[in-house]
């Protein structure tokens, strides 16, 4: 379905409309009461997130990020999946699975009675996937932009014996300066430090950023909130499905290593995600599926 049958098929007049975005890769544009968003088919992944009482995107994306076919774009909320981290048989796969590297369809859209706007996002395996992990599957992504924007991944086990995935929503969050934001909610957990060579440590506090930071925190499920005083706002995050959370920022040393991302902007970034990751993994039993969902919203004292 080229970009004008799609318009057609599933665009919401003066709402939700299917454009070319950068790259040439289909975009959808969604504009509502609440908030405007954008999301990529290539990846599956929302891109921006900006509610009406706010100029500022909740969302981060790289300068640097690299819009083609095949290609991870680096920012908005990339959908890591069957595995979150690096290959776990160490067979040169791509790290963080493979489907936020490929193109998804767009399924179906709806204009909400409550002025929210909602899009499903589909992909399953084929060749290509089998080469990489031999099972059936199908992910639905279902996206609801309104006051909140609300993520769910649902994965469809369709084959006929058991499967065992890790995943994420992997979000980037605008913040003014990393610096001076923090993220609260995770005091007292226990984590697993990536930096130091995968020790573990207890939180202590409010989350800092003034080095380079990778941690998977474990046995949590409560609401995370980044406090961002250079922007004035606080972003809070709600997680179902998930008894891991992840935070991210590469600093100095890794953001000039990386190609798709500018030297400079992991002052402007934070990854908080919603993770099931480590001893956190998910056993999907044949013919069953699997939700891991997320909601993120401005949070209000």
């Amino acid at each position: 379905m080229d970009i004008a049958q799609a318009n057609d098929a599933l665009g919401i007049p003066g709402v939700l409309v299917i454009c070319e975005g950068s790259g040439g890769l289909p975009l959808i544009r969604i504009e509502n009461a609440y908030a405007s968003a954008s999301i990529s088919a290539q990846g599956g992944q929302v891109l921006s997130y900006c509610p009406v009482t706010t100029d500022n995107d909740l969302l981060f994306v790289s300068s640097q990020a690299a819009f083609q076919p095949d290609k991870a774009i680096k920012g908005g909320i990339p959908v890591c999946w069957p595995w979150f981290g690096p290959d776990p048989e160490q067979r040169g796969r791509p790290d963080h699975g493979f489907v936020r590297n490929r193109g998804w369809r767009l399924l179906a859209t709806e204009a909400c009675v409550d002025g929210s706007t909602k899009v499903l996002l589909g992909t399953h395996d084929d060749d290509r996937s089998q080469a990489l992990w031999p099972h059936p599957f199908s992910l639905e992504l279902v996206v609801r932009v309104g006051e909140t924007l609300d993520l769910v991944l649902i994965t469809h086990n369709s084959g006929s014996a058991p499967i065992l995935v890790t995943q994420a929503l992997h979000a980037y969050f605008s913040v003014g300066d990393v610096r001076q934001a923090q993220v609260l909610g995770l005091a007292g957990y226990d984590y697993i430090d990536k930096v130091a060579d995968g020790t573990r440590a207890t939180q202590s506090g409010p989350i800092n950023i003034d080095g380079p930071v990778n941690r998977i925190y474990l046995d949590t499920t409560d609401t995370l909130i980044i406090d961002d005083p250079s922007l004035g706002r606080q972003v809070a995050i709600e997680r179902e499905g998930s008894r891991s959370a992840v935070v991210w920022n590469p600093w100095i040393e890794q953001s000039r290593a990386m190609g798709d991302f500018g030297d400079d902007e992991y002052l402007r970034m934070i990854c908080v995600e919603t993770t099931n990751a480590a001893e956190d993994a998910v056993t999907i039993g044949a013919g069953e599926h699997y939700q891991l969902s997320s909601s993120y919203r401005l949070h209000q004292e």
